[in-house]
């Protein structure tokens, strides 16, 4: 058995917005059946990190808790019948791995509606108390400790670290979405709200299935320029732009009509009414960003007069991690992912790393655990 610290050092938060502190974290003695503890290598930051860390996601969030939850790393102990992935590939001590929130398996979300994301008894990294067994549940740690519930995937030895850990949410979600909102035909034009990481993942996706004309909103006018180099034949800046003016830009392109499939990536919920305008009569409008507390006004009307398809797509199971892993490893050299890695810090630089990303000064920055 391979010989384990008593403590892993871990990000901790334990007040909202303020400073995550490095405290020593128990590492479990005992890896339960189906469980496997991961010696943790990398760990992405998502907007959601961001979020929870300053007290503004509509989930319920248990303090203390290590945040974090797009990482990656190796296995180190497995307990027993956890030695194959998700998808049956086999597993080994020091394999790399991905790993997914929990479902149970046997309640009517998992079963009769097969939607595990919206599992009744659903656990989810980085929001479960740092103070209750098996303690490891974040990603901003030495150590992570994987429950036997939640799916697990070999990571392809062609894919780096930081990729990794960028399909391990990010583009997880964007698989997800794309597996509700159905078929793309080539002559859609798909319309991507949004340039962050998931906006600019999504536009590949886009391309990559063969939209028409994949167009993106979004700012700032660096991300506008990455979004043409994954795909986007046409990019609306949000800055310096009035609502009016993208909906006359989008119509333009269109024909008069409006795009044939929005997705909506910008968590901003404003964005959400916006979009509705943008698509389409009989278009479909999939919403992914919204998880935030905020609220805007809207007019059911326009849902009805417009016969749109409005869908919401939360998270991702263990089949969109695996769909990620396929995406990278067959076009990491065709968009610039490696670009989206903006800066690299340590455990001890998370605070500045949050920060950063609080103030759009980066777009997937990751912290490298040692």
């Amino acid at each position: 058995m391979t010989s384990l610290p008593e403590f892993s050092r871990a990000a901790v938060l334990r007040e909202f917005k303020a400073p995550l502190v490095i405290e020593e974290v128990p590492v479990p003695r005992l890896v339960e059946p189906g469980a496997a503890l991961i010696k943790i290598e990398m760990c992405s930051i998502c907007g959601t990190d961001v979020h929870l860390w300053q007290g503004a996601l509509s989930l319920n969030v248990n303090l203390p808790v290590i945040i974090g939850h797009e990482m990656v790393g190796r296995v180190v102990q497995a307990g027993s019948g956890s030695m194959t992935d998700s998808v049956g590939t086999p597993l080994r001590i020091g394999d790399r791995v991905v790993y997914t929130h929990t479902s149970c398996g046997g309640c009517y979300y998992c079963t009769t509606a097969r939607a595990p994301t919206l599992c009744s008894n659903r656990r989810a990294y980085m929001y479960e108390n740092i103070e209750e067994p098996p303690y490891l549940l974040g990603g901003f740690s030495q150590y992570g400790y994987v429950l036997p519930q939640s799916g697990r995937l070999r990571v392809p030895d062609s894919i780096p670290n930081e990729l990794a850990s960028l399909s391990s949410c990010a583009l997880r979600s964007v698989m997800n979405a794309y597996s509700q909102i159905g078929a793309i035909e080539p002559t859609d034009t798909v319309l991507i709200q949004g340039a962050g990481p998931l906006g600019l993942l999504a536009t590949a996706n886009a391309k990559v299935r063969g939209a028409k004309k994949v167009i993106v909103i979004g700012s700032p006018s660096a991300r506008l320029q990455m979004a043409e180099r994954f795909g986007a034949d046409v990019c609306i800046p949000v800055e310096g732009t009035s609502a009016r003016e993208r909906l006359d830009r989008v119509l333009a392109e269109t024909g008069g009509r409006g795009a044939d499939i929005v997705m909506e990536f910008t968590g901003v919920p404003a964005a959400f009414v916006e979009g509705m305008a943008l698509a389409r009569k009989g278009g479909r409008y999939l919403v992914v960003g919204q998880l935030g507390e905020a609220e805007t006004s809207m007019a059911p009307s326009m849902i009805v007069k417009k016969n749109l398809q409005l869908i919401g797509s939360f998270s991702g199971d263990a089949r969109s991690y695996s769909l990620a892993l396929q995406f990278l490893e067959k076009h990491q050299n065709n968009f610039p992912f490696h670009e989206m890695i903006t800066g690299r810090y340590s455990l001890d630089q998370v605070n500045i790393a949050l920060t950063r990303m609080k103030n759009f000064e980066e777009i997937k920055p990751v912290i490298t655990v040692d």
